[in-house]
C-alpha cells in the first residue's frame, strides 16, 4: 500500500485507495470463504426464465418453473433410478 502511494501513479492511488476502503471486506472474504457467486447465478438464472416466459399466458407459470429449477426441489420422475 505505501508503495503504491509513493509511486505517485493516480491509478496506483486509486487502487490503494479502493483496498484500503474495502480491506475489512476482502479480509472476510479470504477469511471466511465468503462469496456472492450463489446469489449471482441464482439472479442470472430467474432473468433467463423471465425471457423465455414471454409467450406464458400468466406469471403462475413462470413461477412454477422458477421454484422447479431453483427451488430446491428433487423429484423422482417415473422410470428413472436414482
Amino acid at each position: 500500500m505505501s508503495w503504491a502511494y509513493r509511486s505517485q501513479i493516480p491509478e496506483f492511488i486509486a487502487i490503494a485507495k479502493t483496498v484500503e476502503e474495502q480491506r475489512l471486506a476482502i479480509r472476510n472474504t479470504l477469511e471466511y470463504a465468503v462469496s456472492n457467486a450463489r446469489s449471482e447465478a441464482t439472479n442470472t438464472h430467474l432473468r433467463q426464465l423471465t425471457r423465455r416466459a414471454c409467450g406464458f399466458h400468466s406469471p403462475d407459470a413462470l413461477i412454477a418453473k422458477a421454484t422447479l429449477t431453483r427451488g430446491g426441489l428433487n423429484i423422482t420422475l417415473p422410470g428413472r433410478v436414482t
